[in-house]
């Protein structure tokens, strides 16, 4: 993949900024405090939120009083980040051609989008704008698949994929084993649940990108997958209110 492209499959996510925001949960409190805390993020400190979206971890970092700058190469999403940021500088780029100046970053952080990146072109780039010592976080919230019905959710999303990557395959991690820019990952891992409605479900799964870019017949035939599913599961029938069980990755490495 080419320095400033993104993967075809996330081309998708230009239509899917209101479903994301509606579908995709916030990460949970203990996760960005342990995040935060790993990174050094605080006043006086300059952070780069990448690939960030609509702004879902930027949102949970202004506060800390860190100055936040967030690149995302999507026009839909950026717009979004915006909209709801007002105050934090968004600009567009890629992992893999980050906008801004050799070691002018304290810190990096990554929401639910590593696996999608080039992995030794973006460590390279991180590690290029990142201060001496500075530090790389990612955190992925992942759907708990140990429940039944969020099994059978998640096949229905997993039919669409083609060749999009995945979290759950580790092979981002790959990228990792092989630099020499950045001292072994660590790790913590959360759990939370997430209450939704029928429409944030139906949100969750049209959020993702292979599926919010499909024809509009098929794209209706998904929700009404979705539909049929909580209708039926005895876990869901006749429920008005879903809980979806995740669990959250939170990995960090410090720039060598």
């Amino acid at each position: 993949m080419k320095a400033g492209a993104i993967h075809a499959a996330a081309r998708g996510f230009e239509l899917a900024p209101k479903p994301y925001e509606i579908g995709r949960p916030a990460y949970p409190p203990d996760a960005v405090e342990q995040l935060v805390s790993e990174l050094g993020i605080g006043p006086g400190r300059r952070v780069l939120d990448l690939a960030a979206g609509t702004g879902k971890l930027t949102r949970l970092l202004a506060p800390t009083g860190a100055d936040v700058v967030a690149v995302e190469p999507v026009k839909a999403m950026r717009a979004a980040l915006s909209a709801s940021l007002p105050g934090v500088r968004a600009v567009s780029g890629t992992a893999e051609a980050i906008p801004l100046r050799d070691r002018s970053v304290d810190a990096v952080t990554v929401g639910q989008a590593f696996h999608w990146f080039d992995g030794d072109a973006a460590l390279a780039e991180i590690h290029r704008v990142l201060r001496p010592a500075g530090r790389l976080g990612l955190i992925w919230n992942v759907k708990d698949e140990s429940v039944d019905w969020i099994e059978k959710l998640g096949k229905i999303m997993e039919s669409y994929r083609g060749d999009a990557p995945k979290v759950a395959s580790g092979a981002w991690k790959d990228a990792f084993d092989r630099t020499k820019l950045f001292t072994p990952l660590q790790r913590a891992r959360f759990s939370f649940v997430h209450d939704a409605d029928f429409a944030a479900v139906v949100a969750r799964v049209t959020s993702v990108s292979f599926i919010a870019a499909l024809p509009p017949a098929e794209f209706a035939r998904v929700v009404d997958r979705v539909r049929i599913l909580l209708a039926t599961h005895p876990e869901t029938k006749g429920r008005m209110t879903f809980e979806l069980p995740y669990r959250t990755g939170v990995y960090w490495a410090k720039r060598v």
